[in-house]
């Protein structure tokens, strides 16, 4: 068995991550959380039971890596403010509110992201909307928008998000250029870069 790394944390159970939570969720850097695979017959809970935890707090899941045949790795942080949330944790986080197991600390996560925009930054993502200028690019080669259209759900969700989520507005330009001109070659752009 590997040791985990130094940063990390290992309760067997949600009870355990939510009391973790409770008392360190004011802290600025991530942990790893130490789960059990189902496979290995062990205690543990499960990845829906964590990230609900998490958002109770206002923190966040990101990478996960495996850490040996029994355990497996997954980041967790404090949501960073102005980031956009997806549809899942949104709904995740309305029944947390309507069984009432929000903290303080989530909840204000919540009411910042409502306030500053970020809570539907993505609602167009998720929809697979074409941004105006993003289908102006597509239209600029002949099979660019078709070669879009045609890629997985998965895909074209992704490549909206990093599009939509430029810090400037040359970064946008720049992959919205990207974009069309690898979609004309039936390319998807954004990849291998998440």
């Amino acid at each position: 068995m590997r040791e985990a790394p130094e940063n990390s944390v290992h309760p067997l159970t949600r009870a355990a991550w939510r009391e973790w939570l409770e008392e360190h969720h004011a802290r600025a850097e991530g942990v790893w959380l130490v789960s059990y695979k189902v496979a290995s017959g062990k205690p543990r809970f499960t990845y829906e039971e964590s990230v609900e935890e998490a958002l109770c707090f206002g923190w966040i899941d990101s990478k996960g890596n495996k850490l040996d045949d029994e355990r497996s790795l997954l980041w967790f942080a404090p949501r960073k403010a102005r980031t956009g949330w997806s549809k899942p944790n949104k709904e995740r986080v309305e029944r947390l509110v309507a069984a009432g197991l929000m903290r303080p600390a989530g909840q204000a996560k919540v009411d910042a992201a409502r306030q500053d925009g970020s809570w539907s930054a993505l609602d167009a993502v998720e929809a697979l909307e074409i941004p105006p200028d993003l289908a102006v690019a597509l239209a600029a080669y002949s099979q660019a928008a078709a070669h879009f259209d045609a890629f997985p759900r998965s895909a074209k969700r992704g490549i909206l998000e990093w599009i939509v989520s430029a810090k400037t507005p040359a970064t946008r330009a720049k992959r919205i250029a990207e974009t069309a001109r690898l979609a004309e070659e039936n390319k998807r752009a954004n990849q291998w870069r998440q």
